[in-house]
């Protein structure tokens, strides 16, 4: 296989009594493991066949392999924006933290946003804090499989609202599920690094910019 499936980063049992074992596995070995058995087939011989997942995600026009890239490269970010409930931290640190009070009016001003967004997007996708070109932080979802790469944003975390993502654990109460991942279970470790990544990587880009120019 071209792509293989990425490990997850934690044991089944390890988000309980927030996310199960069995939906964790059937998440994982069913859905993550289904969209990249297809994604395969439909690289097969194509242009495509050699680029890397990102770049997939970013530049395919073919509806059936954005679809399956984009659900593929999602899992595996949702999978890293949570973290089991002893390693969780209440909230963020460093530019990160600034940032959020800065564009978004703090912590607390953050989850209720995050909270309405995730459970206001009609039927499936994604809720996503994500940076702008500018550094600027906002809250938004995507529909089904799109992802936000694809309007040049920068993911910082996200949170499955595929129904499949929780109707196990919490039936057809969607903000609960919600409740639980941002009090127990989001990753600002990981938030944390991806927001320090794009910030340095934007410097260096700004650096070369003005050396050319």
């Amino acid at each position: 296989m071209r792509f293989e499936l990425s490990p997850l980063p934690y044991e089944f049992t390890a988000l309980e009594p927030h996310m199960s074992a069995s939906t964790l596995d059937f998440h994982y070995n069913k859905h993550h493991a289904g969209y990249l058995s297809k994604l395969e087939s439909a690289i097969k011989n194509t242009r495509w066949a050699e680029r890397e997942l990102e770049e997939i995600v970013r530049g395919v026009d073919d509806t059936d392999v954005f679809r399956n890239a984009s659900q593929t490269w999602n899992h595996t970010f949702f999978w890293s924006s949570m973290c089991p409930p002893d390693s969780h931290e209440p909230a963020p640190s460093g530019r990160l933290m600034t940032s959020i009070d800065r564009d978004l009016g703090g912590l607390e001003a953050f989850r209720k946003s995050f909270s309405s967004a995730a459970s206001g997007e009609f039927g499936s996708g994604w809720a996503w804090l994500v940076a702008n070109s500018d550094g600027n932080l906002r809250v938004m979802t995507t529909s089904d499989a799109d992802n936000p790469m694809r309007d040049s944003l920068f993911p910082i975390l996200t949170l499955d609202v595929w129904e499949h993502a929780y109707y196990l654990d919490y039936q057809n109460e969607r903000g609960k599920y919600i409740e639980a991942f941002l009090e127990h279970l989001i990753n600002w470790s990981f938030a944390q690094r991806n927001f320090d990544a794009f910030v340095s990587n934007n410097v260096q880009q700004r650096s070369r910019f003005a050396t050319s120019s």
